[in-house]
């Protein structure tokens, strides 16, 4: 796990759009994230290849709370708990920042069960409660969409400064 590059942005892109369940952002924005928000995002690297990634940033109104915006694992890489370790590793590293992340926030349409586990294992590993309301709504999209209800998990016990 390693925070990504510009130079990965094109893999971030390739595995998001290999994924079947994510919106495809443009190949521009994969690259921007990679350069901009390398701080709080992960990307997994097979032989130099891109097989994971998450995509994150810190709300700049709330900078104790990361948003994870993508997840996304090559189908090849499947099942090997690449996606908790990244968003793993994204915690673990904001420890030291100041402020520490205090929640993890992240959307996810009622229909996708694998999101739904990677995140309440996620929180249960963590030792954090996982709240989820609601956000943004079916008809709050210009395009055919499902709602996108908040989870928000934290605090986060094991990074409680004393």
């Amino acid at each position: 796990m390693l925070a990504p590059a510009a130079s990965h942005g094109a893999g971030m892109w390739r595995v998001a759009g290999a994924s079947g369940e994510l919106d495809l952002n443009s190949s521009y924005m994969y690259l921007v994230f990679a350069r901009d928000f390398a701080e709080t995002c992960r990307v997994a690297l097979v032989d130099e290849e891109v097989v994971a990634f998450v995509l994150g940033y810190r709300r700049p109104a709330l900078p104790d709370r990361l948003f994870v915006w993508q997840v996304a694992v090559d189908e090849r890489h499947r099942g090997a708990g690449l996606a908790g370790r990244m968003l793993d590793d994204l915690l673990s590293a904001s420890a030291s920042a100041d402020p520490a992340v205090a929640y993890v926030e992240t959307t996810i349409t009622d229909d996708n069960t694998a999101s739904q586990r990677l995140f309440a294992s996620f929180a249960e590993r963590w030792d954090a409660r996982l709240e989820t309301s609601g956000l943004f709504e079916a008809q709050d999209f210009p395009d055919r969409h499902d709602a996108e209800p908040l989870h928000r998990i934290g605090p986060f016990p094991a990074l409680v400064r004393v």
